[in-house]
C-alpha cells in the first residue's frame, strides 16, 4: 500500500505555507541556538531542557518541510497542533522548576497558545468540506505488514477475534472493552502523557479467514483495518496479513503526538506482529483460547 494522494492546495494553502516557514524558522532556532531559545522562554539551564528543545526543533523542521511539500493537506498542519500541545505541556511543567523565569514562561505559553489556535484554524479549513480534501480516513497513513506464524489459521482467528487479546501484543494499545458481538471500545497510549479512545465495529467477519473493523462515531483516532489468515505449509502455519489506515486526529491528537515522538507506523506493526508470533509460538495461546 502507498500513502494516500495529497489533496490539491485550497484557499487555506497560503496560510499553511506561512506556518510551514514559521515551523522551519523555529526549528532552526531550537536546533542551532538552543541555549538562547531556552533563555528567551525562561527555562533554567539544564541538559535535559537542551535535549528536549533540540528534539522539538527536529519536529518543527519535519512539520515545516511536510507542510511546504503538501500545502493542501491537513495532516502536517494537524501535526503542528500536536506539537503545540507538547510545547504547552513541557513549558507548564517547567513553571515550578528551580531557576525558571515564570514571567517569561507564561508569556511563551501564551504565544504558543495563540499559534496553536492559528494552526488549528488552518488545519480545520484544509479539512473542511468543499476544499478538495479527502475524508479523514482517506487522507491518512496506510500500512500493510505480513508475517508467518507456526499455528493453524483457526487458532489465530479465535485468538484475534477475542479483541481483549489485542493489547497483549499491540504496544500502544492499553485496553479493548468488548461491548457486544460487533462493537468495542479501544484505549491507546501515545506520548507525553497523551492518549486516545474510540469506538469500533467489526464490519466483516469470516471465521478462520478475515476480520475487518473501523472506528465509529466521533473517533479521536479515525481508523480502519483488517487481518487475514491464510493457511500455509499444509495448514500447520498461517500467513497473517494486517492492513491499517490511520487519519491524523484532531481531538486529543494521540496518533499525531505518537508519530511526532518518532514512531513509524509500519515499524510498529512489524514489531507488534513479532510479539504476536513469539506469544503464539511459545504455547501461550491455550489460555486465551479457553477464555474465548
Amino acid at each position: 500500500m502507498t500513502p494516500a494522494t495529497s489533496p490539491e492546495p485550497g484557499p487555506a494553502a497560503p496560510l499553511a505555507r506561512g506556518l510551514g516557514w514559521f515551523s522551519i524558522g523555529l526549528g532552526l532556532a531550537e536546533l542551532l541556538a538552543t541555549d538562547a531559545t531556552a533563555r528567551l522562554v525562561g527555562l533554567p539551564a539544564r541538559g535535559s531542557h537542551r535535549r528536549v528543545l533540540r528534539a522539538f526543533g527536529a519536529r518543527e523542521l519535519a512539520s515545516g518541510l511536510g507542510i511546504l511539500a503538501n500545502p493542501g493537506s491537513a495532516g502536517w498542519v494537524w501535526s503542528r497542533v500536536a506539537g503545540d500541545a507538547m510545547d504547552l505541556l513541557f513549558l507548564g511543567r517547567a513553571l515550578d522548576e528551580k531557576g525558571a523565569d515564570r514571567t517569561r514562561l507564561l508569556a511563551a505559553m501564551g504565544a504558543v497558545a495563540g499559534v496553536a489556535a492559528l494552526d488549528a484554524y488552518c488545519a480545520s479549513r484544509l479539512g473542511a468540506p468543499g476544499q478538495g480534501t479527502a475524508k479523514a480516513a482517506d487522507r491518512g497513513i496506510e500500512v500493510r505488514e505480513t508475517t508467518t506464524i507456526a499455528a493453524p489459521a483457526e487458532a489465530l482467528y479465535v485468538f484475534w477475534r477475542d479483541l481483549r487479546n489485542l493489547p497483549r501484543f499491540m504496544e500502544h494499545l492499553l485496553a479493548v472493552e468488548v461491548v457486544d458481538e460487533r462493537r468495542s471500545r479501544w484505549t491507546a497510549a501515545a506520548a507525553a502523557g497523551v492518549g486516545a479512545e474510540w469506538d469500533a465495529e467489526i464490519v466483516e467477519d469470516r471465521p478462520h479467514e478475515l476480520i475487518a473493523w473501523r472506528s465509529i462515531g466521533e473517533a479521536e483516532v479515525d481508523n480502519r483495518g483488517s487481518v487475514t489468515f491464510a493457511p500455509v505449509s499444509g495448514g500447520t502455519a498461517t500467513e497473517v496479513v494486517v492492513e491499517l489506515r490511520y487519519a491524523p486526529p484532531g481531538g486529543r491528537l494521540g496518533r499525531a503526538v505518537s508519530k511526532l515522538m518518532g514512531d513509524d507506523p509500519a515499524r510498529q506493526v512489524r514489531s507488534d506482529l513479532r510479539t504476536l508470533k513469539r506469544l503464539l509460538e511459545t504455547g501461550e495461546l491455550a489460555g486465551s483460547e479457553a477464555r474465548g
